[in-house]
């Protein structure tokens, strides 16, 4: 049975407009289905705008879908609220985005740890402090740091204390959302490698969003592709990055950096991103698409899997670009 099940999810933002004019609506994820397996991490790329954050955030329960569900263990969070909520939260954390936001500055380490322990485990306060003291050395910090304040810390240790409070709820899933894109360069594999010996240790599920493949293709053993709120395609990482179906994901690739000479030659793709307020008709992808044909402009591909390969790819013509 599949850990995270999310079926046609669609987050989609009202805008204003005028008085007679019809309501309009962002399309920040328009249905969006896939699952995960136990201890499994996930890769999600795509540039910026692409809605993955937003996926995230629905994922759980910080942004709320306009349709579709997300299963968790086969228990819908969708039809959960209250004390049945708040106990659910257990199994599902974030690490957020930005390590200097997410951390509330008037609240010590330990205080920080303790919101999540007292709500989930029936623990004395010294309990408590023994299990933060133990959170911190798992991920590469001492003890002494739990009676300090966030700004005592760089921006990489402070990531360390927003993973150790999502593990502290000891959840299956974690969604972490760009974990590593506000780091230097030096710190990022360090966090990544803390996240991956995680996952093996503690059997914790990760999705990993990020808009670096390289970086993706190193901790995840499967990708998914997002593209103005829809996935474009999904594929076990090391058959993405060898051998991407869809013309969008060809483009990420050969935008990564190499140091083979024979590597992949740059694809420019021309314009920006649509606005997921008006998306073109049939494909999304095709205005820009290198490979376009009229057919692209009037229908829109579903998720497949192109010649019964496995994969899945939202392309009509995947066939023709595999390598």
């Amino acid at each position: 049975m599949p850990l995270l099940e999310v079926e046609g999810l669609k987050v989609y933002y009202p805008v204003r407009s005028g008085m007679f004019r019809p309501k309009r609506f962002v399309r920040a994820v328009d249905g969006v289905s896939f699952s995960m397996e136990p201890g499994e991490t996930v890769g999600l790329v795509g540039e910026s705008g692409c809605g993955k954050s937003t996926l995230g955030k629905a994922l759980v329960r910080l942004e709320k879908p306009v349709a579709g569900r997300v299963l968790l263990n086969g228990a819908d969070l969708g039809a959960l609220s209250g004390r049945a909520l708040r106990r659910a939260r257990r199994n599902f954390q974030m690490i957020f985005q930005d390590p200097y936001g997410s951390l509330n500055p008037r609240l010590t380490v330990f205080s920080a740890l303790d919101e999540v322990l007292a709500l989930h485990f029936k623990l004395t306060k010294e309990e408590r402090r023994a299990r933060a003291a133990k959170l911190l050395d798992r991920v590469g910090l001492r003890a002494e740091a739990l009676d300090r304040y966030p700004h005592e810390f760089s921006g990489g240790q402070r990531q360390r204390i927003g993973i150790a409070r999502a593990l502290a709820a000891e959840p299956a899933l974690i969604v972490a959302d760009e974990p590593v894109s506000a780091l230097d360069v030096s710190v990022q594999a360090a966090i990544i490698n803390l996240l991956d010996d995680i996952r093996r240790e503690t059997g914790t599920a990760f999705l990993f969003i990020a808009h670096d493949l390289a970086v993706v293709e190193h901790i995840s053993s499967r990708i998914l592709v997002m593209y103005l709120g829809r996935v474009v395609e999904s594929a076990p990482s090391r058959e993405l990055v060898a051998n991407p179906y869809h013309p969008y994901t060809k483009a990420l690739l050969s935008a990564v950096p190499s140091v083979d000479a024979g590597g992949r030659s740059r694809i420019v793709l021309p314009g920006d991103v649509p606005s997921p307020l008006d998306p073109p008709s049939g494909c999304p992808f095709h205005p820009r698409c290198p490979i376009a044909r009229e057919r692209c402009g009037r229908e829109t591909p579903p998720l497949a899997s192109p010649g019964g390969s496995g994969r899945l790819c939202a392309c009509f013509y995947a066939g023709e670009m595999s390598n």
